[in-house]
């Protein structure tokens, strides 16, 4: 052959090799669009059964109840599910469970928290988008697109495990109808776990998996009990029973692909959707998606990782940069496998799920009596957030001081929760108890009105009175104003305090 002929065909190989790779790697969702489809596109919806002339498109859900989303008939492959939810509760996302069993199995292949299905712990609801989820509308369109083959049969149902009902609950699931399935078809499986702290000696365990088949993705999300940067754990993962993780990372902000900490951003195989400061009682959840680097096993695989970081003696003093902390991990694995697989941990039923019971919070408004204001009107407003009306001050500047008498039934270790109100023209404020200060003032302003908590833990109080104070510290320089508002408190019994700088 030519030389010339040769180069070609040398030129050739390596274009294929290349493009062939890409598609591997990246793959193209526009490659092979204009081929026809061997399959029938079906959808399930809520729609109203008047379609024609109704607009009753939603399901209600009551204490208790499971809605089925649909049951569907194989060959089949889902590939899109979408919903949207009205619920007064706070928190809901945490208490409604989705369910999906396949072919007819006794035990589901997918069972977790809604919103943690969908990238986001411990109720929040946080807009962001990646390639197999999105989530819009501040945080109340839920999309995703991960594929989820049947060859049998489906079986899709929402439980409603919160003491108040589903007003609304819309949804599509759409889906295709094949004539058959090629053998090597995996099926989805997405499970919940959750350590309320993480168990003293031991890895926090996201998955624990026996089978044959490949991870695809984590959501791993941390309520803080103590301040200071808590992800310097690294993960670890164990393929096939070896006697040591093949795969080991280098801390937590790495294996979610970014560096030096997280913050909040989002993108196509990683991100962090929620970020809050390092303090006590603040809450992140981030995701990773092994879509371009799936990891493979034939046996089993158990996915861990490290609660390590900055930890305190008990004196409050500074101990380590590198010690084991007991913060609040959950987590959901998600991964395809062919045949059975092991059963799911129990799931913790409904306010178990949250570290927080805010059932027991009192409303803002109940404080409202005995407040006392250097300036301005104090009243109640009903906002509609936790747990009725809240306490609303409007002082005239920056400078004013808000006390109030609250109760303490025994004495103990306490956590105190305020839920505070955000918004464009609230102030900086500094929370104290008995005079003593509790951390650093807090600024109170958000462009759109939202209600935040505000936590301070390992509070060492006596029964009876005990005077909350709020001092004036200015505003956000963006802010238009100072005021204040008290949505709910909630004293919580500290079971396992830990230590506080």
């Amino acid at each position: 052959m030519p030389t010339r002929q040769l180069f070609f065909c040398f030129l050739i190989t390596l274009l294929c090799s290349k493009h062939c790779f890409s598609q591997t790697i990246t793959g193209n969702p526009l490659q092979g669009l204009s081929q026809l489809k061997p399959y029938e596109t079906e959808r399930v919806a809520s729609t109203d059964p008047n379609w024609q002339h109704g607009n009753g498109d939603s399901r209600f859900i009551a204490p208790g109840a499971t809605l089925t989303l649909a049951q569907l008939n194989g060959p089949g492959k889902i590939v899109h599910f979408w919903n949207t939810v009205a619920d007064n509760e706070t928190y809901w996302p945490e208490l409604l469970v989705l369910r999906i069993y396949w072919d007819g199995e006794k035990n589901p292949s997918v069972q977790c928290p809604l919103g943690d299905f969908f990238g986001v712990g411990f109720g929040r609801s946080v807009p962001f988008t990646s390639l197999p989820v999105r989530v819009t509308s501040d945080g109340r369109g839920r999309n995703c697109y991960w594929p989820m083959p049947f060859r049998k049969s489906a079986l899709i149902t929402i439980t409603n495990e919160g003491t108040e009902p589903v007003n609304a609950f819309y949804y599509y699931l759409d889906w295709q109808k094949w004539r058959h399935l090629p053998r090597t078809t995996a099926y989805f499986h997405a499970v919940y776990r959750q350590e309320f702290p993480c168990t003293s000696g031991k890895n926090y365990q996201i998955a624990n998996i026996q089978g044959s088949g490949h991870y695809v993705g984590t959501v791993l999300s941390c309520w803080q009990r103590s301040p200071g940067w808590w992800g310097e754990g690294n993960d670890w993962f164990t393929i096939d029973g070896e006697s040591e993780p093949r795969l080991k990372g280098t801390g937590t902000e790495d294996y979610f692909c970014d560096g030096w900490g997280l913050r909040q951003q989002s993108g196509p195989f990683y991100g962090a959707p929620l970020v809050q400061p390092d303090a006590a009682g603040s809450i992140t959840s981030a995701y990773r998606w092994h879509i371009p680097d799936p990891v493979v096993f034939h046996k089993s695989l158990r996915v861990e990782i490290q609660h390590m970081g900055v930890v305190w003696n008990a004196d409050g003093s500074f101990k380590s940069g590198f010690g084991e902390r007991s913060d609040d991990y959950s987590s959901v694995a998600f991964w395809y496998q062919q045949g059975p697989h092991r059963p799911d941990p129990v799931l913790p039923y409904g306010y178990a799920r949250l570290p927080l019971d805010i059932r027991s919070t009192a409303a803002g408004s109940t404080l409202l009596p005995a407040a006392k204001a250097s300036q301005g009107s104090v009243t109640a407003q009903n906002l509609g957030f936790t747990a009725g009306a809240q306490l609303w001050w409007q002082p005239g500047n920056g400078n004013q001081k808000l006390t109030m008498p609250v109760q303490i039934t025994k004495s103990g270790l306490y956590d105190l929760t305020l839920f505070c109100t955000y918004a464009h023209d609230y102030g900086i404020y500094a929370i104290a108890l008995d005079g003593k200060q509790l951390g650093a003032p807090a600024d109170f302003y958000a462009q759109s009105i939202a209600i935040h908590r505000v936590t301070r833990m390992n509070l060492s109080l006596t029964a009876g009175t005990h005077q909350l104070e709020f001092t004036g510290r200015g505003h956000n320089p963006v802010s238009i104003g100072y005021m204040f508002g008290l949505d709910g408190i909630l004293f919580t019994p500290e079971e396992n305090p830990t230590p506080q700088p």
